[in-house]
């Protein structure tokens, strides 16, 4: 048990400690490596496994075993120390849709002390500018067609060999990726120490609600990331596909670091297209897939087709993120699919991957909606939003975590750092959550979604989970609408099964028939896809503005 010292009074049942407010992990305790000179790439490496092939090119098949991505990794490192003069603190950007060398951009950075930052290859020019100009890299990895973007005068590195338009006036080409892993090392070893203290990422949050702040990772926050999967139970043999940007959060902590540690197979998508996706799983013969719950309701929807067109019989596992997991999505999908199982988790960028998670399909069946228990690397706390108050098991508010893999802060934003981290650590996660008698987490809401109507608080996903079983509808986003007597009340952005007709009343009367009063909606407005990042969150600051425009 992951508790803390003896004297201390611990729930062996919900992992509750009474004398200081705090749940403890019920998981393994976690064991870091007591080297404070230890880079995150090298305690990666320094991993036995018995993996031959690291990742595997979707739509092309070309694989890249483990001997080769150390190659690379060794290689591309040498290059940017000799060659390009990349320093122990120099931000270097990877602007790049999903490839299988991408862990090799990443690892190689980090061996030599330089900070990995990352962009969203759908961002416009306008918002990467914003972004090079927060966190002031030196050097960018990108494709020619993407280097376009890069208005500031910056040095890059192509990351494919394409011919097309030269990258924007001021930014200069230093090199191509594929020759630096060409490249035979230079045999200079001399490079900078690395502290367990030092940044090795910044990356940019999603701004659900507000704007994008640069989060700050360091060594021993991603070190304590790859060590709390080193007991892994999971077996060895499990081919993962790469459904998420591996330039966002879950896809770096996931197929950059966790299973290139373990020795897992990873299937690397260019991007998300559910059918890609399902002839990817039937192709390479994939058994894990990562998605958000509304890739799970399109393959419940459309499961007759699916298994007639693809071989799904090799996937065991499907783990899922970014809401929570109706009951009723959670049974469909097992009635449809009854040889996968379900797992589902909790984190956010500024935790790591720390937060929570079920391990084995009876915590995903027995307890409907829950994320899953603590993870080995973080405590927790439950504290009222309003007296800031320290609650216990079963009582609603405030989720707080403790943890060696917390971030450092928020990137030259102090006052948000402040805000958001307190001086003991606790990371205020925002989230309206509860743990039971088990020690399961269950996240209520976003603390500042919560919808204020007449005195009441609504929590928008309640409505959410409901609106997604009617059959006529794909998706729905339930946002705060602006009113003068009621102060704010539930408005519903839904999207429309193909061919439905279904109307604003029929969905105001299938949720009355459901909720109290003042939780029923006022407002339906129909549109064809909800705003999201990619790990699944609603970008409800966007749908509130377009709510509000006409106003």
């Amino acid at each position: 048990m992951a508790y803390p010292q003896r004297s201390l009074s611990v729930d062996q049942r919900s992992g509750f400690c009474k004398s200081n407010s705090t749940f403890y992990s019920k998981r393994n305790p976690l064991s870091l490596p007591p080297n404070p000179s230890l880079d995150v790439t090298t305690f990666i490496s320094s991993q036995t496994h018995g993996g031959t092939t690291a990742f595997i090119d979707a739509a092309t098949g070309h694989r890249l075993s483990f001997t080769d991505l150390w190659k690379a990794v060794d290689r591309v490192a040498d290059c940017l120390y000799h060659e390009v003069g990349i320093r122990r603190g120099d931000v270097v950007l990877i602007l790049s849709p999903n490839s299988i060398y991408i862990p090799v951009v990443c690892l190689s950075v980090m061996s030599l002390g330089a900070v990995v930052t990352t962009a969203n290859t759908l961002n416009t020019a306008g918002e990467i500018s914003k972004q090079i100009a927060d966190c002031n890299p030196t050097l960018a990895f990108t494709t020619r067609q993407l280097a376009l973007k890069l208005a500031a005068a910056i040095s890059v590195v192509l990351t494919e060999d394409e011919d097309g338009e030269e990258p924007a006036r001021g930014s200069r080409v230093v090199g191509i990726l594929s020759e630096m892993m060409k490249k035979e090392p230079s045999g200079k070893r001399v490079r900078d120490r690395v502290n367990k203290d030092d940044t090795a990422m910044i990356l940019y949050s999603s701004g659900t609600t507000g704007p994008s702040k640069g989060v700050i990772s360091s060594h021993g926050n991603l070190t304590a990331h790859v060590a709390r999967h080193l007991s892994d139970k999971s077996k060895r043999d499990e081919i993962f596909l790469c459904t998420v940007p591996m330039t966002h959060t879950f896809g770096l902590l996931g197929y950059v670091m966790r299973t290139v540690a373990l020795g897992m197979t990873v299937v690397v998508l260019r991007r998300f297209e559910l059918h890609d996706m399902l002839d990817a799983v039937d192709k390479y013969k994939a058994t894990t897939l990562v998605m958000a719950p509304p890739v799970l309701v399109a393959m419940i929807n459309g499961a007759d087709m699916i298994k007639v067109k693809y071989d799904l019989t090799s996937l065991r596992t499907v783990r899922c993120g970014g809401a929570p997991l109706s009951k009723e999505v959670t049974v469909g999908f097992l009635e449809k699919y009854p040889s996968v199982d379900i797992h589902q988790g909790y984190a956010l960028t500024e935790s790591n991957g720390g937060g929570a998670y079920t391990g084995f399909l009876e915590e995903s069946t027995r307890r409907y909606g829950t994320a899953g228990t603590l993870t080995s690397d973080v405590e927790a706390r439950i504290v009222d939003p309003n007296t800031g108050r320290v609650m216990g098991v079963n009582q609603t508010g405030e989720l707080w975590l403790k943890g060696p893999s917390i971030s450092k802060g928020y990137f030259k934003n102090q006052e948000g750092t402040n805000e958001t981290i307190n001086v003991e650590g606790w990371l205020k996660t925002g989230d309206l959550c509860y743990i039971d008698d088990d020690g399961f987490l269950f996240v209520v809401d976003r603390l500042e979604e919560l919808i204020k109507y007449k005195g009441y608080q609504v929590p928008p996903a309640e409505l959410e989970a409901l609106l997604i079983t009617h059959p006529d509808i794909l998706d729905a986003a339930v946002i705060p609408f602006p009113d003068k007597e009621a102060g704010q009340y539930p408005m519903a952005y839904v999207v429309r099964m193909s061919e439905s007709k279904l109307s604003e009343k029929q969905i105001i009367d299938f949720i009355s028939k459901q909720v109290a009063p003042y939780k029923k909606l006022r407002k339906v407005a129909f549109i064809n896809s909800i705003p999201k990042t990619v790990s699944g969150k609603t970008l409800c600051k966007d749908l509130i503005k377009l709510a509000t425009s006409k106003l």
